[in-house]
């Protein structure tokens, strides 16, 4: 029986890491490691949810035995770890697909400490699926946040960058001007938030850098 229980978590360890993998190659917040740990984790919760206590237990009538109370805490508890993946930085959320992730990682998890190995597998390959189809989408059609620094000798020169930007096809989401005294004279220091294409992303940083008159970019994230 011993044998089932380790090949349940070793199958368990396997599928997650296959994710992990996958978010390791796009540089995500969580890699192999932390999925490989979730899913592992959560089968070994699963088996002992429903094989950890004794038959003796079990034949006594005054004690109340829910197979499943631990597992049900793994959904709870993977909320902490999927928390810790989130990043809210200058107007923009990010990690929410790796925390999703992680989350699908746990109900492999289980699945597998459940001993349902097809359908862990399936899943596995449909959240592999979905993350490659989501990755392909959104690098042809979908935008990249840029946040532009960059200094100017005068306010005149602004309105010519957002003009030029907007003809380039740029979207502006917001951005804040600051004065900065030197000994030299007084500059303008300008930080930008700016959406772009991701299959434009290249091509356009180029222009910021080669293109824009009177600006000195300081800074590109």
């Amino acid at each position: 029986m011993n044998g089932e229980f380790i090949l349940r978590i070793v199958v368990a360890a396997i599928l997650g890491g296959a994710i992990g993998l996958e978010r390791n190659y796009r540089a995500k917040e969580a890699g192999f490691r932390t999925h490989f740990l979730v899913a592992l984790g959560s089968a070994l919760l699963m088996v002992i949810s429903q094989h950890g206590v004794s038959a003796d237990m079990l034949s006594r009538q005054h004690i109340s035995f829910d197979p499943l109370r631990i597992a049900s805490q793994v959904v709870t508890g993977i909320g902490f770890i999927g928390a810790g993946t989130i990043i809210f930085q200058k107007h923009i959320v990010k990690g929410l697909t790796t925390a999703a992730g992680l989350w699908v990682t746990s109900a492999i998890g289980l699945a597998c400490g459940s001993g349902m190995y097809a359908i862990a597998a399936a899943a596995t390959a449909a959240v592999l699926l979905c993350l490659e189809i989501l990755s392909v989408v959104l690098e042809r059609f979908g935008t990249r946040n840029i946040s532009l620094t960059f200094i100017m000798r005068n306010k005149s020169d602004m309105g010519k960058t957002i003009k030029r930007l907007k003809q380039d096809g740029t979207s502006i989401s917001h951005y804040n001007i600051k004065e900065q005294r030197t000994a030299e004279g007084s500059t303008l220091k300008v930080t930008m938030e700016v959406k772009i294409k991701r299959s434009q992303y290249e091509e356009k940083v180029t222009r910021f850098l080669n293109e824009l008159d009177g600006v000195c970019i300081e800074n590109i994230e």
